[in-house]
């Protein structure tokens, strides 16, 4: 197949709030999730050392912040964010919520399908 085709309402979201959109599409590239937060909801401060995956956030809806190292980066359509995979981050959703698509991969190597959220 050339091409496929999926809607975030058909993904059932891992954890509540991350839905596994690359696995879903077959995709094998780079990982890929949509994450939903509802109003005010403040998301689990983590780095991807393990993982060695540098990650780029870019809003869909909605507005939040991102703190990244001790640094407060505001959130909102159209704005891309590139976090190293050594920093710590923690994404908060702002009072009317947050959908964001957050986009990984190792620089210089394949991504590891079968490893990812949504992987069978």
């Amino acid at each position: 197949m050339s091409f496929s085709v999926v809607d975030a309402s058909d993904v059932e979201p891992v954890w509540g709030v991350f839905r596994p959109v690359r696995a879903k599409l077959g995709g094998g590239a780079f990982g890929m999730n949509q994450i939903d937060f509802g109003p005010d909801h403040v998301g689990v401060e983590h780095d991807e050392l393990e993982s060695r995956q540098e990650e780029i956030y870019v809003v869909l809806s909605g507005s939040g912040r991102l703190e990244v190292d001790g640094e407060t980066v505001e959130l909102r359509p159209g704005r891309y964010v590139l976090v190293s995979p050594d920093a710590r981050r923690r994404p908060i959703a702002g009072p009317e919520g947050i959908t964001m698509l957050c986009v990984g991969g190792v620089v210089g190597a394949p991504y590891p399908v079968g490893q990812g959220l949504g992987d069978e």
